[in-house]
């Protein structure tokens, strides 16, 4: 075999190119050609190489000259396919369609009745071809002239005598009996008479006679002897009386081929089967009706054990694929085409169905588009990430805006089969904001279906986006008025639980599970208090994991130097035992004595300053008390407040305490530090006063003084600062008990007036003087 393959590539290698490489030889009984597999060198493509010896074989190089010319003018779908040829004086190589012999099926007896009849209702039809259009003879029919293409269907070959009978010069006549072993396949008519005779018999006659001979080896399996000619045995009832016909001795009255075809395919006949009707209408299915074209794919199904494998793949696919491309074959056909290409190896899905999907996502037909959403998971296997990312995914995201509900929901389902197969950034991008889009659609279905879809490829996401993302649309997912997406949404986070940090998992969503709880409906009552178990684990097992306090140890703080907080109960663990700790720690780190500001005057001299409208102050003595006794005082004002303060008080901040704090105990500012504040007035009612200035009030004085205080900071309304210029008078009435020196009031008693007769003093007022004077006067 090794020596064959060399010599035959030397002998290329000196004539003319022919551009197709030698393969293995296949065994080929009863014929002048050598066949080899063979392959395409410029696609690989599969071929088969018919060589001719004529250095061995110069006798019967008029039989291969004639096969060669008739290949090249005879074309018929029932002869074998030519692609190139070539001829020298030393071979002729033809290559064909990849073909291998019908003995080797016949042998081994493979073929089902169905199948041999569907053969040789092609092989009918082919003779009929010849004999009939061509007006020609192929005197040479017989199973080693049949061979079976890569598409299962049955072609005729054996071409070497093909003779027309408009040529007088016909090879046939001279050249007949060099055909090897024809001697079993004649007529008997020209066992006894020569092939002359064919010129008075009736076209058809040799190759009928041959026909019938071939019927019979093909359902006996093998070849047969002269005396079995006629006999029935294995012959399908229905064929039985035409078979007969076909073998008749008398050329004359002889069944010619085309009429054993017209029987065949009479309502009933032995040709009438599902397979041969499928097969014919398969090569019109394009011009076909929806509804002969859906009997037509039902009979497919029907069918499918009887046809060859090779057949579907070959012969039915290509036909489907142009019906749904071009034919508008629709969503029927292209589910039959997805069952046949499941037994498509990956070349073959490469090269015959990928290029059609990516074609057929390009269409705008609706019917076509939820078509291949629904087949995706069986093709997706077969489609590389390149392919799903540059060409497919950029298509399939117009269904996600699509106007028709039923497109954007299959579309939005079709992102759990195609997620493995895009890229990063694309998930976490361009689709997430598609997503967006449907999970506000109008359609509840669409809405649920989205919050489904994000639970399911939550761990395709990153992590920055699965925690932005999922926690906002599951949270917008619960408040749903439909209620199977807010089921949707907490089984989603349900399943996602472990997506999430712990904070997020506290923070977020357990406030926005907890409305479910009170759900109107039982179904999402029952599964938010499923989902917050969930949750409640989760948050307590990693609280269990935390340290009991983030404060530094007490060693530590005393090492610093930090003074332990007077008056706080160490081991009271009552509810509000923190709360009045952290209040008495205000009073209890101050330490030391706070001394007034150095506001020295003399009494004599701001009693002569004073005008009589102006309330006398307190002695000096009565500001020099102790400390501590005033420090007493203060913590007795102040303890019955905090007794009658609500706890939630205490839960301002810590600047809001301090500012509370400070007013009920004023500014700690010179004289001002023990001012009465506002809310003690309600604890001890101070008298007023009442004053008898005898006269009109001091306007010069007042406005004076005015003037002086402008440049300190300014007083809350109704509150006067003290002026140590203006000297103190008598007082007319008493200003309360307590320890300390007390000021008037923040709001001074208004002065009685009597109806006498008043002096206006019309000296014009400073113009800068404070517009908020009248206040004292209110």
């Amino acid at each position: 075999m090794d020596f064959l393959k060399s010599a035959v590539a030397s002998a290329i290698s000196k004539g003319p190119p022919f551009p197709y490489t030698f393969g293995d030889r296949v065994d080929l009984e009863q014929s002048a050609w050598t066949l080899y597999n063979g392959v395409k060198r410029e696609d690989g493509s599969n071929c088969s190489i018919f060589a001719f010896d004529i250095t061995t074989q110069r006798s019967r190089l008029p039989l291969a000259k004639n096969a060669l010319r008739k290949w090249r003018t005879l074309r018929h779908p029932g002869v074998i396919r030519v692609f190139d040829n070539v001829e020298t004086e030393a071979y002729i190589y033809v290559a064909t369609e990849r073909v291998t012999p019908l003995g080797w099926h016949v042998r081994r007896k493979s073929l089902s009745v169905e199948t041999s009849k569907w053969g040789l209702y092609v092989i009918a039809n082919t003779l009929k071809f010849i004999n009939d259009e061509a007006s020609s003879i192929h005197g040479n029919v017989r199973i080693s002239s049949l061979f079976v293409s890569e598409s299962g269907e049955w072609r005729l070959g054996g071409l070497d005598i093909l003779s027309s009978m408009k040529d007088d010069e016909a090879i046939l006549y001279n050249y007949g009996a060099l055909v090897p072993d024809i001697s079993r396949y004649t007529p008997p008519e020209i066992t006894k008479q020569g092939w002359d005779v064919v010129k008075r018999d009736p076209l058809p006659a040799v190759d009928s006679y041959q026909y019938g001979l071939m019927i019979f080896e093909i359902f006996n399996g093998g070849a047969m002897t002269p005396e079995q000619a006629g006999q029935t045995k294995n012959i399908p009832p229905s064929m039985q009386q035409s078979y007969k016909r076909l073998l008749n001795a008398n050329p004359k009255v002889r069944l010619s081929t085309a009429h054993f075809l017209e029987q065949g395919r009479r309502n009933g006949g032995f040709f009438d089967s599902p397979i041969i009707n499928l097969c014919d209408g398969m090569e019109s299915l394009g011009l076909k009706s929806e509804s002969e074209r859906e009997d037509l794919l039902s009979q497919l199904d029907d069918v499918s054990d009887d046809f060859p494998e090779d057949f579907f793949k070959v012969k039915v696919l290509p036909e489907l694929l142009k019906s749904v491309e071009f034919g508008g074959g629709g969503p029927k056909v292209f589910s039959t085409v997805m069952k046949i290409a499941s037994k498509l190896s990956d070349d073959e899905w490469d090269s015959r169905i990928v290029p059609v999907i990516i074609r057929l996502f390009a269409s705008p037909d609706r019917a076509i588009r939820v078509c291949l959403l629904d087949n995706l998971p069986s093709m997706i296997d077969h489609l590389s990430q390149k392919i799903v990312t540059d060409k497919i995914f950029p298509q399939m995201v117009t269904g996600f805006t699509d106007v028709a509900p039923l497109v954007r929901e299959q579309t939005v389902k079709a992102v759990l089969t195609i997620i493995t197969k895009l890229s990063d950034r694309t998930i976490n991008g361009e689709l997430l904001k598609y997503l967006a889009k449907t999970s506000n659609d109008e359609q509840p279905g669409i809405r649920t279906n989205t919050t489904i879809c994000l639970g399911k490829i939550a761990r395709n996401l990153g992590i920055s986006t699965r925690q932005k993302v999922l926690i906002a649309a599951f949270s917008r997912s619960l408040r749903d008025p439909f209620v199977h997406a807010r089921n949707a949404a907490l089984l989603a986070l349900a399943a996602t639980s472990d997506l999430f940090p712990e904070d997020d998992c506290a923070n977020k969503i357990l406030p926005a599970l907890c409305p479910s709880l009170v759900d109107k409906e039982r179904l999402i009552r029952d599964q938010s208090s499923k989902t917050l178990e969930v949750y409640l684990t989760r948050v307590k097992r990693h609280g269990a994991s935390m340290p009991d306090t983030a404060l530094p140890p007490p060693s530590a703080a005393t090492t610093n130097g930090a003074v332990p907080r007077m008056g706080t109960p160490q081991n009271d663990t009552s509810w509000a035992g923190w709360a009045i700790s952290s209040f008495t720690n205000k009073l209890a780190t101050a330490s030391g004595e706070i001394e007034p500001k150095a506001n020295v005057v003399s009494t004599s001299s701001a009693e002569n300053a004073r005008s009589a409208s102006v309330p006398p102050e307190k002695t000096r003595t009565q500001a020099t008390a102790p400390v501590s006794a005033l420090h007493r005082q203060v913590l007795q004002q102040t303890a019955p407040i905090l007794t009658r303060t609500p706890t939630s008080q205490f839960f301002s901040d810590a600047q809001t305490e301090d500012d509370e704090l400070d007013e009920a105990w004023g500014e700690i500012d010179g004289d001002k530090f023990f001012d009465a504040a506002p809310d003690l007035k309600s604890q001890e009612p101070i008298p007023k006063s009442t004053f008898d200035d005898g006269g009109e009030p001091d306007f010069a004085g007042w406005l004076n003084a005015q003037a002086q205080a402008k440049s300190k900071a300014p007083m809350p309304k109704g509150l006067v600062r003290a002026n140590p210029s203006l000297v103190r008078g008598t007082s007319t009435g008493g200003l309360g008990s307590g320890a300390g020196v007390k000021k008037l009031s923040t709001v001074p008693a208004k002065p009685m007036v009597t109806a006498t007769s008043k002096v206006i003093d019309t000296k014009p007022k400073d113009v800068d003087a404070d517009d908020s004077w009248g206040d004292a006067w209110d």
